[in-house]
């Protein structure tokens, strides 16, 4: 196999195109994350019912997800990708058009439909064509691209809406992204170690069979789970608690607080280099530990204190789904791009379920709730990580 080696033109390409698609699709996925208090209050629903405008398209790209994948293996990794980035791009358009909520989540769940396509295979497509030697680092970078997108897209759209409204902020973010699904277009090289070949439904379900029997992949696929569903229902509802006495926060103000991504996109790449060198188990545990106290920290009354608890957790957050992503890829053998599209199965499950049940929590016990919420399923997470680590599969990993 011919791999794109560090430091020569491809590798700063194709790293850069990643870090593109991993922006584009994130900036538009989570526009509707700051915006769930005011579609309660113009569309008059429940918060629980606001966060549909988010949850429905996790729960549709996480299914999609498993179809992507296959189906990229017979029309090619980059052409899939290129053709959800535009997509993508042209719904988020559609979606300022939406005349009522109903239209809205329409139109989010047909763009969660599209944007799998970059998700799915993006994964699969660094362990087959970069050196395996220095994956951590480039998935690193994919994920720092994740975490930019969408700390932009939120704020931006957080800005926008406060100087104009909602829908004019969601048209400028689909204009944005058809400008950069371009630039994808034109830099990314195209995947020299994976052969085009014809749908096989039945190749598929014998490698989805192998990796469910697999516990140390498995153990991280559930883990996947409980992770984003643990970040994203911190996301969905702190809006709602920020724009409550005695904080009440404006829009703007409230999409400034993901400003703290900027702590994932560090996290990212620096505990990814961290698990190259000591370990994915290892370095994991730490992460997950610092996403635990990030979350007790919000309970701080204060409102200094409780970005401070944001920005850790989200610290904490992206290094762990950067460790695990690239553990997965380790355990998966000969079937990445079937491991890759069930670990991304599960963790936008996460997202769409957790997420809306997060309301729950929210309604009847409200922040506390919430944080109750998350640590029950980051001290189950943690566990998992054991699990793993007994199994001892994960090559190159020094558990």
């Amino acid at each position: 196999m011919t791999f794109i080696q560090k430091g020569t033109k491809e590798y700063r390409r194709a790293s850069f195109s990643l870090f593109l698609g991993g922006f584009l699709t994130f900036a538009i996925l989570y526009t509707t994350q700051p915006l769930m208090p005011i579609f309660a209050e113009e569309f008059h629903v429940s918060a629980a019912a606001a966060s549909l405008s988010l949850s429905v398209s996790t729960g549709v790209l996480a299914i999609v997800m498993l179809v992507a994948a296959a189906v990229s293996d017979m029309i090619g990794k980059k052409q899939i990708m290129v053709i959800s980035m535009f997509f993508t791009a042209v719904l988020s358009l559609v979606t300022a058009l939406s005349p009522n909520f109903v239209t809205l989540v329409i139109v989010r769940f047909l763009l969660g439909f599209f944007i799998a396509g970059v998700p799915s295979i993006a994964m699969a497509y660094v362990a087959e064509e970069f050196n395996p030697n220095g994956i951590g680092k480039v998935m690193g970078l994919y994920i720092s691209g994740t975490t930019i997108g969408g700390m932009a897209g939120r704020i931006i759209t957080s800005v926008l809406t406060d100087l104009f409204n909602w829908r004019i902020a969601l048209t400028a973010i689909g204009m944005l992204a058809l400008v950069l699904s371009i630039v994808f277009w034109l830099t990314l090289p195209a995947p020299r170690n994976s052969v085009k070949k014809p749908l096989d439904w039945s190749s598929a379900w014998r490698a989805y069979k192998v990796h469910i029997v697999n516990k140390s992949l498995m153990s991280l696929v559930i883990l996947s789970f409980l992770l984003m569903g643990s970040f994203v229902t911190l996301y969905n509802y702190i809006g709602f608690l920020l724009a409550e006495p005695p904080y009440e926060l404006s829009q703007t103000l409230i999409g400034f607080i993901f400003i703290v991504y900027i702590c994932g996109t560090f996290s990212s790449i620096y505990m990814g280099n961290k698990a190259d060198q000591y370990g994915y188990s290892f370095i994991l545990k730490i992460s997950i530990g610092i996403m635990v106290s990030g979350a007790f920290f919000t309970l701080v009354p204060s409102l200094i204190g409780k970005i401070v608890g944001i920005a850790i957790f989200t610290f904490g957050f992206f290094a762990s789904h950067s460790i695990a992503s690239a553990w997965v890829g380790d355990c998966a053998g000969n079937y990445k791009v079937q491991a890759s599209s069930l670990y991304l199965l599960f963790y936008y499950l996460g997202s769409s379920i957790v997420g809306s049940f997060g309301g729950y929590f929210w309604s009847h016990f409200h922040w506390i709730g919430v944080i109750s919420l998350i640590s029950g399923l980051l001290i189950f997470g943690y566990i998992l990580v054991l699990l793993a680590q007994k199994s001892g599969v994960a090559i190159g990993s020094k558990n």
